[in-house]
C-alpha cells in the first residue's frame, strides 16, 4: 500500500534528519548520506513545485474574481442604459437577450394562500 503524499515527505525529512545527525559518514544500501539525498531529491523538488504552483493559482483565483467584480460593475451599467434608453427600455427584446425578464413578462408576486383563513383571520369552528 503507498504511503501517502503527506507522510512521505515527513519519512523522507525524518530518515535524513537521522542519518545526518547520528551516521553522517556512514554508508547504507550502497549510499553515502549525499547519494541517498539526491535519490530522494526528485520528491522534494516537486513538492516544492506543487506549492510554488498552489501559490500561484491561488493568486490567479483572487485576480479573476476581481476581475469579475470589474466585469459584473461592466455588465450592470451597460444593462442600466438599456434599461434607461428610450428605444429599448426594460420591456425590449435586447434586455431580454441580455438574460432579463421583460417588464410585462413579470409576474407581480402576489399570491393568495388558501389554508382555511380568511383576512388573516382564522376560520371560525363549524
Amino acid at each position: 500500500m503507498p504511503i501517502p503524499p503527506k507522510q512521505m515527505e515527513g519519512k523522507i525529512n525524518k530518515v535524513v534528519g537521522a542519518w545526518e545527525t547520528l551516521r553522517a559518514d556512514k554508508s547504507f544500501a550502497g549510499m553515502t548520506l549525499t547519494q541517498f539525498k539526491n535519490k530522494v531529491r526528485g520528491s522534494l523538488d516537486t513538492r516544492t513545485t506543487i506549492d510554488t504552483l498552489e501559490s500561484q493559482l491561488t493568486a490567479a483565483r483572487s485576480a479573476r474574481d476581481d476581475a469579475d467584480k470589474a466585469s459584473n460593475d461592466a455588465i450592470l451599467l451597460a444593462v442600466n442604459a438599456v434599461k434607461g434608453d428610450d428605444a429599448e427600455g426594460e420591456d425590449g427584446e435586447l434586455y431580454e437577450a441580455m438574460g432579463y425578464v421583460r417588464k410585462s413578462e413579470r409576474k407581480s408576486g402576489l399570491t393568495r394562500k388558501t389554508n382555511g383563513e380568511t383576512n388573516g383571520e382564522p376560520k371560525p369552528p363549524a
